[in-house]
């Protein structure tokens, strides 16, 4: 018999933006604990972003959050020894999930430079859609149309 779920955790909002979404993108990007140094290094995107578009860096992070989530992924099923991708539509907590991870990891392979000018320059392109995230998002959406066909084993 399987034992209840864990009540999920409340997390507080940034004190910059007074925002839940910025909270949990910050906690995503702690790297040994290190929220401080999180902290500093999504502020100070928010803050090169506003500097490089002149727009407020609040709004490219929503709209980059907004056009990288996935409406549906795939998942392996397995039917009669055989394994078959099955694409599932995605609920809304892990779209955030998703995206976020995505942006921060495509932001993380981008060499050479600051964490926070990559996460920067990595929310823009996805506000603009483009870059790796955009590009992730897309092969899960194409990777769902083509097995289109196994989505009655839901």
């Amino acid at each position: 018999m399987r034992r209840r779920r864990p009540e999920r955790r409340q997390i507080l909002p940034d004190p910059v933006y007074n925002d839940l979404s910025v909270a949990k993108f910050i906690n995503y990007l702690i790297k040994g604990g290190k929220k401080g140094i999180a902290e500093k290094i999504f502020y100070s995107a928010m803050d090169s972003i506003k500097n490089k578009t002149k727009t407020d860096g609040f709004k490219i992070f929503e709209t980059a959050i907004e056009k990288t989530q996935p409406m549906v992924e795939v998942k392996s099923r397995r039917i009669g020894g055989a394994t078959y991708q099955v694409p599932i539509e995605v609920p809304i907590r892990r779209r955030f999930y998703l995206a976020s991870h995505w942006i921060i990891n495509a932001a993380k392979g981008r060499k050479g430079k600051p964490m926070s000018d990559r996460l920067a320059l990595e929310l823009v392109a996805a506000a603009n859609d483009e870059g790796g995230a955009i590009k992730k998002k897309d092969d899960t959406h194409r990777m769902a149309e083509a097995n289109k066909a196994f989505a009655h084993f839901r």
